[in-house]
């Protein structure tokens, strides 16, 4: 990883995005319930997306949400997704996107950012540990909630 940086998504890169691959088990953890659910009302102009580039070449996908009027505070500042490709994952593209989405988080104001996920031996918990999340909550589907203090 030479070159990273963050651009919005855009038509030059959502082709790039939705075809980062994914090592095998790692599907299965793509979007908790909980997101699921809040997405059918959620506001796109809340929804921060963005991909990670190595140069010219997409290498992850990041969106989160901000919305400090959120039904759930662990909804008002949350990372709802990050996908790293699977030739790049380990090599800081991830650690990279979470960075990012902490500046955004600061920049509007928040104090903590929120992460939501299955956990699972192939899931995303070993990660979001790494990158200063810390499990703090349960979900109503029986997922973790996990934060950063800002």
């Amino acid at each position: 990883m030479s070159e990273l940086h963050v651009e919005e998504l855009s038509a030059d890169t959502i082709v790039a995005a939705n075809s980062l691959t994914l090592k095998p088990g790692q599907e299965e953890f793509i979007a908790p319930t909980t997101y699921a659910v809040e997405m059918v009302v959620a506001d796109p102009q809340k929804t921060w997306q963005r991909v990670v580039l190595d140069g010219d070449d997409v290498v992850a996908f990041v969106r989160a949400y901000f919305d400090p009027d959120a039904t759930s505070e662990h909804l008002r500042a949350a990372l709802w997704r990050i996908n790293v490709d699977a030739d790049t994952q380990g090599r800081g593209a991830g650690r990279f996107a979470v960075d990012a989405v902490i500046a955004e988080a600061r920049k509007r104001g928040y104090d903590r950012l929120t992460v939501v996920y299955e956990a699972g031996e192939l899931g995303p918990e070993a990660f979001f540990r790494r990158v200063g999340f810390t499990p703090v909550d349960e979900t109503e589907y029986g997922e973790v909630v996990a934060e950063i203090t800002l």
